[in-house]
């Protein structure tokens, strides 16, 4: 059985390792937290979920697989030499089996929160049918389908790019902890032995990058100004002023007075409270002249 050759790169072997794994599973909770937040999925589309769990699904049977099973890691061994390390650490199979744990609660989110007309298509469901053990493939796929719509909606909101920095880190990571292990060995078996690996992070790679210039670059989010109507507002107090109730000129007064040093929102509240106050008038304006109507004529306003 092969074993490291220096006490320093193993340690930095796992070190990497453990690094890659905790920032590509926090990656997946800034998407939870943003969807409990708004209590809604709109925006994220759901081919991405339901093709990444099938894909972290296979990929946890690869990693266990390769791992915990000594006839794999003996025909592993057969096919690429005898000296040569079995290229899945413990690392690996901690993250596939917390990403498929955080992928299907995403899933699970999708079931309960607001998701407007968004729905899994049809293709989707005959890709996870029939490709379950093309974990690579899935990793391509599942990002085709996020891009497009930022492309299509000319934004990346309700997408979380907390998801696409951390996932972006592990990646380079990953690659660092391989290679560690291939200057150790001074053999790149690993990278070709491992395909999987190798081609996930280098996929995975490449799509961040491209979220990343859509949310920073291309699509980059606009802070919403409030901006009041003054001059609205100020037609919405002159009616007001021509008031025959003094109360109501009371409070045109106080609000007047309010409108020195008020911020935007509590300007758009008297400006709501302005028009509370001219639906008031009116229909006091309204009694007044139902005092000096005629009976007929009360009649013939009641149905009204």
């Amino acid at each position: 059985m092969a074993s490291w050759n220096s006490v320093p790169l193993e340690v930095l072997y796992n070190v990497l390792g453990w690094v890659a794994f905790f920032s590509w599973s926090i990656s997946f909770y800034p998407q939870v937290i943003l969807n409990f937040r708004r209590k809604s999925v709109v925006g994220l589309n759901f081919d991405f979920v339901v093709l990444n769990l099938t894909k972290h699904s296979s990929y946890l049977i690869y990693n266990a697989s390769l791992f915990f099973s000594s006839d794999v890691q003996r025909q592993y061994r057969q096919k690429y030499g005898l000296d040569e390390m079995i290229p899945v650490a413990a690392n690996d199979v901690a993250f596939s089996v917390h990403a498929v744990l955080l992928t299907a609660f995403t899933l699970f989110q999708i079931a309960i929160y607001e998701r407007g007309n968004q729905k899994v298509s049809k293709t989707s469901i005959g890709i996870v049918t029939v490709a379950c053990t093309l974990q690579v493939v899935m990793t391509v796929i599942k990002y085709i389908p996020q891009a497009l719509m930022n492309f299509r909606l000319k934004s990346t909101v309700g997408f979380s790019i907390g998801n696409i920095l951390l996932d972006l880190f592990g990646g380079v990571t990953n690659y660092g902890q391989m290679a560690v292990q291939s200057i150790d060995q001074n053999s790149w078996v690993n990278f070709y032995g491992n395909i999987g690996k190798t081609l996930l992070s280098l996929v995975s790679i490449f799509f961040d990058i491209i979220f990343i210039v859509q949310h920073y670059v291309l699509y980059p989010a606009k802070k919403m100004v409030i901006s009041p109507n003054l001059d609205a507002l100020s037609k919405e107090e002159a009616l007001l002023k021509s008031s025959d109730h003094p109360h109501l000129d009371n409070r045109r007064l106080e609000v007047e007075d309010q409108l020195q040093n008020i911020s935007p929102p509590e300007l758009i509240y008297l400006k709501l409270l302005s028009l509370i106050l001219d639906s008031e008038k009116r229909r006091l304006e309204v009694e007044d002249q139902l005092q000096n109507i005629s009976p007929p004529e009360i009649i013939y306003l009641k149905p009204l």
